[in-house]
């Protein structure tokens, strides 16, 4: 309905925070899923789409605790639509498809997001799944881990695989660096997690309505400050693994969230090392047992070889 004279949309108004202080303005727009990556964010700010406190901004300031970044509603849309990723599907039928999902890209719309999303991308690819917000998506990840997902397309698959996932049946294994090194050679952390009293954009033991959790881990590799470990997910609480390891002293490293940006850092590290790499479930029609695997992207690769050259610091940030 309506034409060209209607009103046009408006802008999208973010108010930097104090845990944003201090980012660069094109990494502030991508954090908060203005754009969908760093680049895209750039492009905008070029454009002059972007504004800081009602005044244009080159892309590496860096934001101040109470700053309104402002972007105009029609220069993001017109991003985020240039920028929606080709996903790789790694295993699909008539009933569900595994995708690996890119770093950088949220699961699912959530308020105050409009960057974005894997259901967007996946429009038309799982029109059958019960929720057609979250496109068939059995479980998530966290914006800036990659990996493998699981996606109902009809609704009995849905059902099933959602009862897997309570019943712990679905097994999801995970690659990630950790700051330090861990004492055993492998452990469980049985900790329950909820939002932290604190600091709601986190969760934690501190928690005044914690959940059960467990998390599985297994060392890999131990490099000169860092080490590489096999985690596997017994529950899936929000952040849970990366919460967990930081739980006790060793965070993932690229976390800015949980204590792991100077690891990150020194490894050129734009988001946490974790990744999504193993999927195994019951077929929800078949019973058969299906098994995906996913490689570890160019650039957790890559700081994995700057691990193994380098003397990191490895230490969990201070405070």
């Amino acid at each position: 309905m309506g034409g060209g004279g209607g009103a046009a949309a408006a802008p999208l108004h973010l108010e930097a925070s104090a845990e944003d202080a201090g980012l660069r303005l094109d990494a502030f727009l991508a954090a908060r899923g203005a754009a969908a990556s760093r680049s895209a964010a750039q492009r905008l700010i070029d454009s002059g789409a972007v504004l800081v406190d009602g005044a244009p901004r080159p892309k590496n300031h860096r934001v101040a605790a109470g700053q309104v970044i402002s972007i105009e509603a029609e220069a993001g849309a017109s991003s985020r639509r240039e920028t929606l990723p080709e996903l790789e599907v790694v295993y699909e039928d008539a009933d569900l498809l595994v995708v690996d999902k890119p770093a950088g890209l949220v699961t699912h719309p959530a308020p105050g997001h409009r960057g974005p999303t894997l259901a967007e991308a996946l429009s038309g690819r799982a029109a059958g799944g019960p929720d057609p917000e979250r496109a068939g998506i059995v479980h998530r990840l966290d914006r800036d881990t990659s990996g493998l997902l699981a996606v109902a397309k009809t609704e009995e698959a849905h059902a099933a695989l959602s009862d897997q996932l309570r019943a712990r049946e679905v097994k999801r294994e995970y690659l990630a660096l950790v700051a330090g090194h861990p004492e055993a050679e492998s452990g469980t952390i049985d900790a329950p997690i909820g939002r932290d009293r604190a600091r709601r954009t986190v969760v934690s033991t501190r928690s005044d309505r914690p959940r059960a959790a467990v998390t599985r881990f297994e060392v890999i590799e131990r490099l000169p400050a860092t080490t590489l470990l096999r985690v596997n997910l017994e529950t899936g609480r929000t952040h849970q693994i990366r919460a967990h390891l930081a739980a006790i002293g060793h965070p993932v490293c690229g976390d800015s969230q949980y204590g792991g940006r100077a690891c990150g850092r020194e490894l050129g590290l734009e988001r946490q090392f974790l990744h999504a790499q193993r999927l195994m479930f019951r077929h929800p029609r078949t019973g058969e047992i299906v098994v995906c695997e996913s490689k570890p992207p160019v650039d957790l690769r890559r700081a994995l070889d700057a691990a193994r050259r380098e003397q990191v610091s490895g230490g969990p940030d201070g405070d």
